[in-house]
């Protein structure tokens, strides 16, 4: 009470005098028991909306109505006259009534799945037959201008807010405060973006390009991380799909084929709209903690093409930190057999928790289509057309470009967003808050007045059996996004091995068009090999399990690097890249508890213990539907759905640098994500390889264990480091999240919104007589190769995710080869991280 009475005042000082009626309030039946999804709408008009699961609803317009009606079937329709133009906390009481549609029997809770007792299953079905035939499918070209809106606001606005420490000195953004005409929350514009497009597509080769026109944005402008991350929540969908995905989930759409046993479908309406006579279909889940939606939408009774629809998010949805999603769509007839889609509308609510009172952010996107042309083909190459440079101008258009390009005009709330914004950006205390945000997202802190960023951060501290405690610092060169080439380096040092390392690395793109790019390093560290299958030339990477601070066993298996490299590499054809580079590496062990030692018949001793050794590899690497940002030497990977293919062959030769062995080395992974459906996500890869030639241990391909309680993909968790050696390997995982659709069907845990892994993983490898003669030399500390030639080793896990929101839980069980010195049949690993 106390909370909507704060709204309410802040609406009589705040609120824009354009809105002219606003209602709010729940429904019950005569139990008090709340009634979800019933109908809500001004009468004479189709402004409405549904309750939510707890029977509230809030509604708002810009005409004047004098009357709401509150409906659903089985229960009696009650009216109310509105005095006033604000009505908040309304209760209804509806008595229960049965009431027949044709020939059928409507009553609450579950709705039929035969057609024959439905009339809406049978108009969905045919939805169904007509989808294809309905949209821009139906045509074999097709071009449009697109205007899209993206606007980010604080909510839920009260006293306590706008008296607290954190906007002290920044009161004057409350000026802007506004309600939501969704949620009828107060709410605070801090970031607007708008963009203008022209798109074209060809159905028939099945390819699309979108030319950016204009963009204009304020609040976290300069922020190329942001904008990035605010682009990618907001993807394309299209309601006629199975699935719609968004925040990397599958939702059922209400327009799919297995919406049947998903969704509760009633016949609700029916009218003329556009002069078209359409139904009106109610729908909403059958089960709670699943992705499913509520709401309704028109359909046309001759096309069964959707003229309007509303999606809103079940509150239950196994969703993290999505308090509330809601879509509207508008379809615009140009013709008989012609709907195509005119306005998208799309609201999200961010928020720690799902309660009513909890503080968030609303992420808003509006997009507009206008102009539609058809069967204007375009030769195959323009659709190759790639944009290699930053176009200032296009972020840079007058206000009269956006005056004549803007389809829907700004209101005077998002007039005055570009205002406040510019000016709190002079704010000294706004300055840090922003700052403190670039930080923890990029991990670096900027010094632009001298173009270096130093970081990242969170490698500062690290631990590991032979240095003790480390400390790093690093930095890079940074003048924009874009920069054309890029300086970076470290230091560090650990306390145990009393013993400086560094790195520095260089990268200059020469060719915007190929992104021909040359590159090279040096480094000197402490690194654990043994972590992964493909060695890496990355010159200031470095593993994980390099720094473990705790672990199932002594993680002494340490490699003293030297490493300098040179390369250059280009990218002929989009998301086809070819790398090739020579590096010159020093190899010895780091730990007196560890031998790299190997047989050399030219060594005083007859035993080396450190390698000397020369490679060029060339790598080809194709990322298939890949989608990149920015167009400088680095650029940032705006989605994660697409497969990975990586072949790469290495050579080494002791006729450079005085080398100590010649060999050949092939590889080649393939990682591949598949969403299945509403069922999750399936995660696969499979990596293979093999050395010709003999070499020592300190060039051979380690099966990569896992010694520490991260759960580490593409390791082996039950694992010990070097407990498989080999030369000639296969490695495959498998991943399965199933995202909730398990334990959202067990009653006493489906409240938690728990999310369940399935994984398998396992290698197959051998290792030559001669390669493991050439490492055995007598070395008290050293250990047997072995490798898993005699039958598969695999391991399994299931997992469970989602704990607390932030915790993942792995119990990992190994399959065979038990008898092994040391094994471990059993362990938990875990990791944290935020995902929606």
């Amino acid at each position: 009470m106390k909370l909507k009475l704060i709204t309410l005042l802040l609406f009589s000082g705040f609120i824009s005098a354009f809105a002219q009626i606003k209602v709010s309030g729940y429904v019950f039946d005569e139990y008090n028991e709340p009634i979800a999804f019933a109908n809500v709408l001004f009468k004479g008009s189709t402004e409405g909306t549904i309750t939510n699961e707890d029977g509230r609803f809030y509604l708002e317009s810009d005409e004047t109505w004098d009357t709401l009606i509150v409906s659903f079937l089985g229960f009696e329709m009650q009216e109310l006259p509105l005095t006033q133009k604000v009505n908040y906390d309304l209760k209804f009481i509806l008595k229960e009534e049965a009431s027949t549609l044709g020939e059928v029997l409507i009553v609450t809770g579950k709705q039929s799945k035969k057609a024959s007792e439905n009339p809406a299953i049978r108009i969905l079905k045919k939805i169904w037959e007509r989808k294809r035939k309905n949209g821009l499918k139906q045509f074999k070209q097709y071009q449009y201008d697109q205007y899209e809106k993206v606007e980010f606001d604080l909510n839920t606005i009260d006293s306590a807010l706008i008296k607290s420490k954190l906007f002290k000195g920044m009161e004057f953004v409350f000026e802007e405060v506004d309600t939501s005409s969704v949620t009828g929350k107060t709410y605070l514009p801090i970031f607007l973006n708008e963009s203008v497009k022209k798109v074209y597509g060809d159905n028939v080769i099945n390819e699309k390009r979108e030319d950016l026109v204009g963009n204009k944005n304020s609040g976290f402008s300069n922020n190329q991380v942001i904008i990035d991350f605010i682009d990618d929540l907001y993807s394309d969908y299209n309601i006629y799909d199975n699935y719609l995905k968004f925040f990397d989930k599958s939702f059922v759409s209400p327009l799919s084929r297995t919406g049947i046993q998903t969704y509760n479908y009633v016949l609700s309406d029916s009218a003329y709209i556009d002069n078209k006579w359409c139904y009106n279909i109610t729908y909403y889940p059958r089960r709670k903690n699943e992705l499913t939606f509520k709401g309704d939408f028109w359909v046309n009774d001759s096309t069964y093409a959707i003229k309007d629809i509303n999606l809103q998010a079940s509150k239950s949805a196994n969703i993290n930190w999505v308090k509330e999603i809601y879509i509207e769509q508008e379809f615009e007839v140009l013709n008989d057999s012609v709907f195509l889609i005119k306005r998208d509308y799309f609201l999200s609510d961010f928020a720690l928790n799902k309660k009513e009172s909890s503080r968030g952010v609303y992420g808003k996107r509006t997009t507009l289509y206008d102009n539609y042309k058809f069967d204007v083909p375009k030769d195959e190459k323009f659709y190759e057309k790639v944009v290699y440079n930053y176009d200032e101008d296009v972020y840079n258009r007058e206000d009269d470009f956006w005056e004549q390009n803007r389809l829907e005009a700004l209101n005077k709330d998002e007039k005055g967003v570009y205002k406040m914004l510019d000016t709190l950006k002079t704010v000294k205390k706004f300055k840090r808050l922003y700052n403190l945000g670039s930080i923890l997202a990029s991990g670096y802190v900027e010094f632009p007045s001298i173009n270096f960023d130093y970081g990242p951060i969170f490698s500062t501290f690290g631990f590991n059996e032979v240095e003790g405690l480390r400390l790093r610092t690093g930095g890079r060169t940074y003048f924009g996004p874009n920069d054309l080439w890029r300086l970076e380096g470290f230091l560090a040092y650990g306390f145990r091995d009393d013993k400086f390392k560094y790195g520095i690395s260089g990268k200059w793109l020469l060719d915007k068009r190929s992104r021909f790019t040359i590159f090279g390093g040096q480094r000197r560290d402490v690194e654990q090999i043994g972590a992964s299958l493909t060695s890496s030339t990355d010159v200031l990477g470095r593993s994980l399990a390099s720094s473990a601070v705790i672990g199932t066993g002594a993680n002494d298996k340490l490699t003293n690097i030297s490493l300098t490299n040179f390369g250059m590499s280009i990218e002929p054809l989009r998301n086809f890249e070819i790398r090739l580079d020579g590096s010159f590496r020093q190899l010895r062990s780091a730990s007196a508890t560890f031998s790299l030692d190997y047989n050399d018949s030219e060594s005083p001793t007859g035993v080396s213990s450190e390698v000397d050794q020369f490679e060029t590899r060339l790598s080809l690497a194709f990322y298939p539907k890949r989608q990149m940002t920015g167009f400088g030497v680095e650029r940032k990977t705006k989605n994660d759905d697409f497969a990975r293919l990586f072949a790469q062959v290495s050579r080494g030769d002791r006729d450079w640098f005085n080398s100590d062995f010649d060999y050949t080395k092939v590889q080649f992974s393939y990682i591949q994500p598949w969403q299945i459906g509403g069922f999750g996500r399936l995660t696969t890869s499979i990596e293979a390889g093999k050395t010709f030639g003999e070499v020592p241990l300190a060039l051979l391909s380690v099966v990569p264990g896992n010694q520490t309680y991260f759960s580490i993909y593409n390791t082996f968790s039950q694992l010990d480091f070097y407990e498989f050696v080999t030369d000639t390997y296969t490695s495959m995982h498998f991943e399965h999240n199933f995202n909730g659709r398990l334990f959202s069907r067990i009653p006493f845990l489906k409240k938690y919104n728990l999310r369940a892994i399935a994984s398998i993983r396992g290698v197959w490898g051998e290792l030559s007589d001669k390669n493991i003669a050439l490492s055995t030399t007598g070395n008290p500390i050293e250990f047997p190769l072995v490798a898993p030639d005699s039958r598969v080793y695999y391991e399994y896990s299931i997992g469970v995710a989602n704990i607390f929101k932030v915790l993942r839980l792995d119990f990992n069980f190994r399959g065979n080869y038990l008898d092994n010195p040391g094994a471990r049949r059993f362990g938990v690993t875990g990791s944290f991280g935020f995902y929606f």
